[in-house]
């Protein structure tokens, strides 16, 4: 291979980013009328599914966040190639934040505590109500987790900018500073969000293993999402060059990794709650054991855990982004599955699918995608003037 300079590179974003962009934009705008539509034809189904699709794309952006704060704490190549679309999807979160306002709006469709007559004859839940679970409480704690969110994107993203302008340097010591507390910070205030958020359908259950669940399950969509955008990206420079079968085996392993522990937690939370056997904690489950809702839970120990799990094991897939990439997609589907799974059975004793849940996710999504190119593109998709980024391309080319 001829030796390439990171002057000779195209650093910027291919044009067909720009394609995906405007057919998002347009994705978004058609199914957001069908969605508005639906808010008026079925209120209640409506902000079930919109909180359902919320919680979707939140994953990622967040997921992405928690693992640009992880490469910028262990190094490596596997995040520099991807440290740029990491951080345009973590500049969403002033949209999701935007996004919120119909879950503020449409509360009293969603939580079932915000009704007297309903929680009337429970003198915890009524308890709850007056503390904790107020609405004011609830507002006031969702804006805070969204603005620390949006600060520590912008700190990252800001920090990664200076890095587009000469001279070399190395900031990794500044990163440092900023992700260490950072991925504590978004341990707690993501735990906390869906307790707020989630947790709080089923109440008065707890779990106390329940925050650790979302989190590997963001993680894990965010790299199936990051596999799915390498791929894209793959046949134009920068990524064409710089890409590595390494790095692609890298990210295989990363969603192998919490493949198993979003197993591992799941598994562990349904046996302490099936072991104790208490009435206020096994009812959860008994609700999803039942009327369908086993036949998803099923679906997810085969094709969200088993199936991706054997295929994972195989260094040859893991090393190939044109193959990784379709289990990626999967993945990233049965995320939402999983999501359905613990969200919509709190409103439907009986499993089945609503046209909301199909047209908000993807109305979501196409306004995500749009802001996520948008952001890829104002960007080069590796920072010139980073110490480490100048070194993968002379030793890629050595």
């Amino acid at each position: 291979m001829s030796p390439v300079s990171m002057e000779k590179l195209n650093l910027m974003a291919p044009p067909s980013t720009q394609i995906i962009e405007r057919r998002s934009l347009t994705v978004g705008i058609l199914f957001g009328i069908g969605a508005l539509v639906l808010a008026f034809v079925e209120t209640d189904k409506f902000f079930h599914a919109y909180l359902l699709a919320y919680m979707a794309w939140l994953g990622v952006s967040l997921g992405s966040m928690a693992f640009l704060m992880i490469h910028h704490l262990t190094g490596g190549g596997w995040g520099m190639v991807i440290r740029r679309p990491l951080e345009a999807a973590a500049k969403t979160t002033p949209l999701m934040a935007i996004l919120f306002i119909p879950i503020i709006a449409g509360m009293k469709h969603i939580y079932f505590w915000l009704n007297p007559a309903a929680i009337a004859n429970n003198p915890h839940l009524v308890e709850l109500r007056h503390g904790y679970l107020s609405t004011s409480g609830f507002i006031f704690r969702a804006v805070a987790y969204l603005v620390i969110w949006i600060g520590l994107a912008w700190l990252l993203t800001r920090l990664s900018a200076t890095q587009d302008q000469p001279p070399v340097r190395n900031l990794s010591p500044r990163f440092r500073v900023i992700a260490a507390p950072g991925l504590v910070i978004y341990a707690f205030t993501i735990t906390f969000a869906v307790i707020d958020w989630v947790m709080s359908l089923s109440a008065p259950w707890i779990s106390t293993i329940y925050g650790f669940i979302f989190i590997v399950g963001q993680c894990l969509s965010a790299m199936c999402f990051i596999v799915i955008i390498e791929r894209i990206l793959a046949r134009h420079q920068p990524m064409s060059v710089i890409l590595r079968s390494k790095d692609v085996h890298d990210h295989g392993k990363l969603m192998l990794t919490f493949l198993m522990l979003w197993a591992y937690f799941s598994y562990s939370q349904f046996l302490i709650i099936w072991a104790g056997n208490l009435p206020s904690e096994i009812t959860w489950y008994s609700r999803r054991l039942y009327h369908g809702w086993h036949w998803v839970g099923l679906a997810m120990v085969i094709f969200h855990f088993a199936v991706p799990f054997c295929l994972l094991l195989s260094r040859p897939f893991k090393r190939n982004v044109y193959t990784l990439v379709w289990l990626a997609g999967w993945l990233m589907l049965m995320r939402y599955a999983d999501l359905f799974w613990y969200i919509e059975a709190n409103f439907n004793e009986r499993f089945f699918v609503t046209i909301s849940d199909v047209v908000l996710p993807i109305a979501m999504g196409g306004f995500w995608l749009w802001f996520f190119f948008r952001n890829l593109r104002q960007r080069p998709l590796l920072p010139p003037y980073a110490l480490h980024a100048r070194e993968l391309v002379e030793a890629i080319h050595e």
